[in-house]
């Protein structure tokens, strides 16, 4: 195994700046972290999210179970299997709660379709049973063609700024085939930002970095990625964490500090991590590359990174990112090193298969198992 910090911040480099060096090995943690068991019994679950006092997690078919004291709803919240496409990157793939939810009823998901397209749809909860979702309330804000089956994402999420982010990945197949990493006039391989709070549709934020340019899309936000399975805002800083799945060789987690991540590249398919890959100039309206906080080698079983949540229960944990591997379960940390860089330690080897993370309203962070499970993270 390998995995290193790489660069202070959301160190924004020459494309040129860095070599192809090996990633060195990252030592164990010295830390007693601790998995407890909450949920099992699950059908492919691969995320969970958190509204108030409750947790919903999301079943890749296309279901959203709600979770109360502990204990799962035998009733779905929301069930649309009827036009979810379930492939092996593909499905129910993201929930968000907007801050107004309880007055509106208003949530939004994004799912694979029949066609395997990526839907970003608004649904609301029942007139007569807030408890539950509308399932014939969708509208449709945004359909986005998905060439191959595989890179589509999916998360989504409301930003400290009110706004909902969404990311894709390249569409798919291996080597970024059709050039949509480094091309921000697609909305493939980037993070979007749009206002979902207008009555019908969304709006374009007027602050997004590519308003008014012919060679990028409004909606973009940061390109420059490959496949971003799960990003998360630190709720006491607002910073943005993201982990990018890596294409043979390297996995990747990027930092875009709140106020710097407009207009980023984050490199691919130019970089995989700080190697390159392709090579040639940085395409696109940003010249220079934002490269990663952290880095691994996907050798010792390792697959693909799973993005993580910065921790905030006032533990010894806190101000710790935790993210973790889909193949090998292992779990790492990311924390400020006080000299202007990052170090990251591996914390925990499970046999989990790490699908997901989710967190709560008291900062405590959960690990989703796609084979069925949810449990708690602990320190003893």
């Amino acid at each position: 195994m390998a995995l290193v910090p790489i660069l202070a911040g959301a160190a924004v480099v020459l494309w040129l700046a860095l070599d192809d060096e090996p990633v060195p090995e990252a030592p164990q943690a010295d830390l007693n972290l601790t998995l407890e068991p909450l949920l099992d019994g699950l059908s492919a679950p691969v995320g969970l999210e958190a509204h108030g006092d409750r947790l919903f997690v999301m079943e890749q078919a296309g279901a959203v179970r709600r979770v109360e004291d502990r204990r799962l709803d035998p009733e779905p919240f929301l069930d649309i299997r009827d036009r979810v496409r379930t492939g092996s990157e593909q499905g129910l793939l993201g929930l968000a709660f907007p801050r107004d939810h309880g007055e509106t009823g208003r949530f939004y998901v994004h799912y694979s379709d029949e066609d395997g397209d990526t839907v970003l749809a608004r649904f609301r909860t029942l007139g007569s049973d807030p408890a539950r979702g509308d399932a014939d309330s969708e509208e449709v804000l945004l359909r986005v063609e998905q060439p191959h089956g595989n890179h589509n994402g999916g998360q989504i999420a409301f930003g400290p700024d009110g706004m909902l982010y969404l990311g894709l990945g390249d569409g798919g197949s291996a080597g970024d085939p059709h050039g949509n990493g480094q091309d921000p006039s697609t909305l493939l391989g980037a993070i979007l930002r749009l206002d979902v709070s207008v009555e019908e549709g969304y709006a374009v934020p007027g602050d997004n970095p590519f308003i008014g340019r012919d060679d990028a899309r409004p909606e973009v936000w940061a390109y420059g990625l490959r496949n971003p399975w799960r990003f998360s805002f630190d709720p006491a800083t607002g910073d943005l964490w993201i982990g990018d799945v890596g294409q043979s060789a390297i996995e990747e987690v990027d930092l875009l500090p709140a106020g710097t991540g407009a207009g980023a590249n984050l490199g691919w398919d130019l970089y995989e991590g700080t190697q390159r890959f392709e090579g040639g100039d940085p395409r696109g309206p940003t010249k220079e590359l934002t490269f990663p906080v952290a880095e691994y080698s996907r050798t010792g079983g390792h697959c693909a990174v799973t993005g993580g949540h910065v921790i905030r229960d006032d533990g010894d944990l806190d101000g710790t990112y935790l993210f973790g591997d889909y193949c090998s379960g292992q779990l790492w940390t990311v924390r400020p090193d006080g000299e202007g860089g990052w170090t990251t330690r591996r914390v925990l080897d499970t046999d989990l298969r790490i699908s997901s993370f989710g967190q709560d309203a008291a900062g405590r962070v959960y690990v989703v198992d796609h084979g069925g499970g949810v449990w708690r993270i602990g320190a003893s």
